[in-house]
């Protein structure tokens, strides 16, 4: 007899979507990614979210936390986490691991799922990102590139998160529930020359975008 699943309640009907498809994910926080990558030998940062988090300080809930590294980078990141993790590569969905035999993940793979064994919740989402010369390269515009201390800052718990300007400028996209959230959180502690770059940034990405009057009166 086929077992019926069961998932957490609560679960908006994206994340509920998710979960049936791909299985369930357990919520981390930056300070579990600190120590998943305590000792790895290369850069790492967070976005979304939780970087809004960490410049506002107005809490929020999170279904994971989007850790960023560089793509160049996927094999020291297999070696750090050999033997404890399996990873997989994601490409639009199409997941595929990341083994001794196929290192590498496919052109077209932005993404690294972590998860300790086939019968374990996913636990990390990492972001691999491209860079042009160790350059940070704006995937939203790929023209674009910035240094990486241009684009992210030390935050009082020792971490280094995506600015505050740069996660609005992804999240101006999607303009989910959450991203107004973080945009009413963020906005007011913004300098005036942080909104002057995001209404930029904004203004070439989606021209006319609902927020841009907000962000420049």
């Amino acid at each position: 007899m086929q077992q019926s699943a069961s998932y957490p309640d609560g679960l908006d009907p994206e994340e509920l979507e998710f979960q049936q498809l791909y299985g369930p994910w357990h919520v981390s926080s930056p300070q579990d990614a600190a120590r998943l990558l305590d000792g790895y030998p290369s850069d790492w940062w967070i976005a979304g979210g939780w970087a809004i988090e960490a410049f506002t300080g107005v809490r929020r809930p999170h279904e994971d936390v989007d850790v960023s590294l560089w793509r160049k980078d996927v094999e020291l990141l297999r070696e750090h986490l050999k033997g404890e993790w399996h990873l997989w590569s994601n490409a639009g969905g199409r997941l595929s691991p990341l083994t001794d035999r196929r290192p590498e993940p496919p052109d077209d793979a932005d993404q690294i799922w972590l998860r300790r064994h086939a019968l374990a919740p996913w636990e990390y989402d990492l972001v691999v990102n491209p860079d042009r010369d160790g350059r940070w390269i704006f995937r939203r515009d790929p023209s674009l590139d910035f240094a990486l201390d241009e684009i992210t800052w030390i935050a009082s718990d020792g971490l280094r998160y995506i600015t505050p300007e740069m996660a609005l400028a992804y999240k101006a996209r999607l303009n989910r529930p959450k991203d107004e959230q973080d945009l009413a959180a963020a906005l007011p502690l913004l300098t005036s020359t942080q909104r002057t770059w995001l209404a930029g940034m904004i203004n070439h990405l989606h021209p006319g975008h609902a927020w841009l009057s907000r962000i420049t009166a």
